[in-house]
C-alpha cells in the first residue's frame, strides 16, 4: 500500500505542502525515509530536532553518554528534568513529544566498528554529530563502504564547518583529512569551549543538508566545505576535490574494513598504546591533598588556559598552558616531583607525555583535574 499522510499531518506540515520543491510527493518521501545521527549533543540537538519536526520517518540517535549539568548550555535536545539519563533516552522522549508521528530509535552504546554497519544499516542518511576523530573516520568510511551519504559538522568556540561528503558524487572525509591527527593536537569543544549557539547554527545547516539530499532538490554540499565564523558572521566556501590517492575512495583502497582509530586520537576512557598516561603516572585528589597537608616538596603545574584561574585554581599552582609547556620547559626542576593538572585531566595527560619524553621522571598529573579536586576535596571550588 503507498503511503499516505493522515489528516493530522495534512495539518501539521501545510508549510512543507505549500512549497513546490516539496509539496505532497516530497513530504511522503521525508516520511518513508531514515536518517541516523552520531551523537545527541551539541550538533545532534538541533539536527533530531529539525528532522524530527520536518517530519523524517525514521530517526536513530547513537550515543553513549548521559545527560550532564554541562551540557545545557547547548544541547537543546535535554533539560534539568533528564540530568543522569542517557542522552539517547532523553533525545526520544523530546523527539516522540514534538511529533508523535514519527519513529525514534535509541542506541545507548558507543559507536565502533564492531556494531556500526549493523546500527547504520536501516538508514538512508548518516549525519555525523560527534565530538571527536575516531568516529568521524569511522562515520565516513563506513559511508565510503556502504554508499550513504555523509552530512559532515563539527564545531569549536565559534567556528563551525559542514560538508556532505558522498564518495559517489565527489570527495570523502578522508581526501580533505587523510590520516587521524595524533594525540593533543586539535583540542576538543571539553578543552577549549564552545559558544552555545553555534551548534544550532551548524546543527540547522547539517539537517538542511540531510533534507535536501532526502528530497533530491537544489545544490548540496557536495565538493565543498562550508567555514562559519560567528564572531563576524562570515560563511566561506572551499571547494574540495576527490583524492587520487585516498585510501578509501580512491581507485586504489587500501581502507576496506572498518577499524577504531581511538589508538591513534587519545580519546580518553579507552586503552591507550604503551607510551601513553596510565594509572602509574597518577595521583588523585586525595592523595594529593594528603601529602600537601603533609609538606611534602611538590611542584605544581596548571596547564589550563590563563583565564580559567578566574574560575578556579589550586594554591602555590605555576601556570604554564599546555600549547606553551614544550617552550618553557627550563622552568621546570627535573628533580622535584611534578604534578601537572587540568579542569578534568586530559590535557594534564597530554603535558605528562612531554614531560616523559623530556626525560622528567617524576612527574604525575592530577586524576580527574581540578574538577576531582573540587568534588572529592574541596567542594567551595567550582566545577565547570
Amino acid at each position: 500500500m503507498p503511503p499516505s499522510l493522515t489528516p493530522e499531518e495534512y495539518q501539521r506540515y501545510s508549510r512543507h505542502l505549500l512549497i513546490p520543491d516539496v509539496g505532497l510527493q516530497g513530504q511522503l518521501k521525508l516520511k518513508t525515509s531514515a536518517v541516523l545521527v552520531i551523537g545527541a549533543g551539541g550538533l545532534g540537538s538541533p539536527v533530531a530536532l529539525y528532522l524530527a519536526a520536518a517530519g523524517v520517518g525514521r530517526i536513530g540517535i547513537v550515543d553513549s553518554d548521559v545527560v550532564d549539568a554541562s551540557n545545557l548550555q547547548r544541547q537543546v535536545l535535554h533539560g534539568n528534568s533528564t540530568l543522569g539519563a542517557p542522552k539517547v533516552e532523553s533525545a526520544r522522549a523530546r523527539l516522540l513529544d514534538l511529533n508523535p508521528h514519527i519513529q525514534v530509535d535509541a542506541y545507548y552504546q558507543p559507536f565502533i566498528s564492531g556494531d556500526a554497519q549493523q546500527i547504520a544499516s536501516p538508514y538512508d542518511v548518516i549525519i555525523d554529530c560527534s565530538d571527536n576523530f575516531p568516529t568521524r573516520y569511522l562515520s565516513n568510511d563506513l559511508c565510503v563502504l556502504t554508499g550513504k551519504p555523509n552530512v559532515y559538522g563539527a564545531i569549536y568556540r565559534f567556528d563551525g564547518q559542514v560538508s556532505v561528503f558522498d564518495a559517489a558524487h565527489g570527495p570523502c572525509y578522508r581526501c580533505l583529512f587523510p590520516e587521524p591527527p595524533p594525540p593533543g593536537l586539535v583540542p576538543s569543544c571539553s578543552d577549549g569551549g564552545v559558544l552555545g549557539v553555534l551548534p544550532g547554527v551548524i546543527g540547522a545547516l547539517q539537517a538542511t543538508e540531510a533534507i535536501k539530499v532526502l528530497l533530491g532538490i537544489g545544490e548540496t554540499l557536495v565538493g565543498k566545505l562550508l567555514l562559519f565564523n560567528a564572531l563576524d558572521m562570515s560563511f566561506d566556501f572551499i571547494k574540495l576535490r576527490k583524492n587520487p590517492q585516498c585510501k578509501v575512495c580512491g581507485p586504489n583502497p587500501e581502507v576496506n574494513i572498518l577499524i577504531d582509530y581511538d589508538a591513534f586520537c587519545g580519546i580518553p576512557g579507552v586503552e591507550h598504546p604503551a607510551g601513553l598516561a596510565g594509572a602509574a603516572w597518577e595521583i588523585s585528589p586525595v592523595e594529593l591533598s594528603a601529602r600537601l597537608q603533609r609538606g611534602d616538596r611538590l611542584q605544581l603545574v596548571d596547564v589550563r588556559e590563563p583565564h580559567e584561574l578566574e574560575i578556579s585554581r589550586l594554591p602555590e599552582a605555576g601556570l604554564i598552558p599546555l600549547g606553551e609547556l614544550s617552550s618553557r620547559l627550563d622552568e621546570l626542576d627535573k628533580h622535584a616531583e611534578i604534578v601537572l593538572f587540568c579542569r578534568t585531566g586530559t590535557r594534564s595527560q597530554r603535558a605528562l607525555e612531554i614531560l616523559t619524553s623530556a626525560e622528567f621522571s617524576q612527574v604525575r598529573h592530577l586524576k580527574g583535574g581540578i574538577n576531582a579536586w573540587a568534588r572529592d576535596v574541596d567542594p567551595s571550588v567550582p566545577i565547570y
